[in-house]
């Protein structure tokens, strides 16, 4: 467990190493059609931060990067198959996190935030597109802000 969680109950625990799963979910699937390369490009993303995230969250990261790839499948097979019942449900979970961030230390809660940022938009970026234009779809668009979580306050 990374020092950070010290202060958290396990449910929140759990909803913090989940979220990056969360969030691929959501973006991903946020058209109906889970692209792999959508999920190639949250694996390596996933790993990538394990060495190249922001020093405070770099331990997060390798914990986060165990399980993954299990959390990500998990979710897939369990959440309903369409956007539009399984995403509300996913906001539901992240929204959740906005209650952890005040038990958190600022500086992590505000990395955490940011890196759930680029991984969602590095996910939609991830196919689609032409010539490197509209790779973001309107569903995906509506979701990769984050907006049920609110930045964790200075």
């Amino acid at each position: 467990m990374i020092q950070e969680f010290e202060n958290l109950n396990d449910t929140e625990k759990a909803i913090m190493y989940e979220a990056p799963a969360l969030v691929t979910v959501l973006i991903a699937g946020a058209d109906n059609k889970i692209d792999k390369h959508e999920v190639k490009k949250a694996l390596s993303l996933a790993e990538l931060k394990t060495y190249r995230s922001r020093k405070v969250l770099r331990q997060y990261y390798q914990e986060v990067f165990k399980v993954f790839e299990k959390q990500f499948l998990d979710l897939v097979m369990e959440l309903p198959e369409t956007a539009e019942e399984r995403n509300p449900l996913i906001e539901e979970k992240l929204r959740r996190i906005n209650f952890i961030f005040p038990k958190l230390d600022k500086r992590f809660a505000q990395q955490f935030y940011a890196s759930l940022l680029d991984f969602a938009k590095n996910v939609a970026q991830a196919s689609g597109g032409v010539l490197g234009y509209f790779t973001i779809s309107a569903e995906e668009n509506r979701f990769v802000g984050l907006r049920m979580i609110r930045r964790p306050e200075n």
